[in-house]
């Protein structure tokens, strides 16, 4: 089965942890953990928290004021809807 975005992101918040909230257009509310792509190089300046809370919804994506941005089926189909989220969210200060 093929993956494919049906769903466009319309608002993201950066959390505390390296957590990603996303609302996407059908109503679905999501965190992303990005704590592992943090380890790629690619991401290094997202390590900063001031970079971090940059995110923005960019198209069918989510883009940072650094010009990195993520795979959007890696935002939809690796996320966990947030009412299975087990832990506190606070949005990054």
């Amino acid at each position: 089965m093929e993956n494919k975005i049906e769903e466009m992101p319309i608002d993201v918040k950066a959390l505390e942890d390296f957590l990603l909230y996303i609302k996407f257009q059908n109503g679905e509310e999501k965190i992303y953990d990005m704590k592992e792509m943090l380890k790629f190089d690619y991401y290094k300046n997202l390590r900063n928290k001031e970079n971090f809370k940059t995110v923005k919804v960019f198209g069918i994506t989510l883009k940072w004021n650094t010009g990195k941005d993520i795979a959007p089926e890696k935002i939809y189909f690796n996320s966990i809807p947030i009412s299975e989220f087990n832990s506190e969210i606070k949005e990054m200060k």
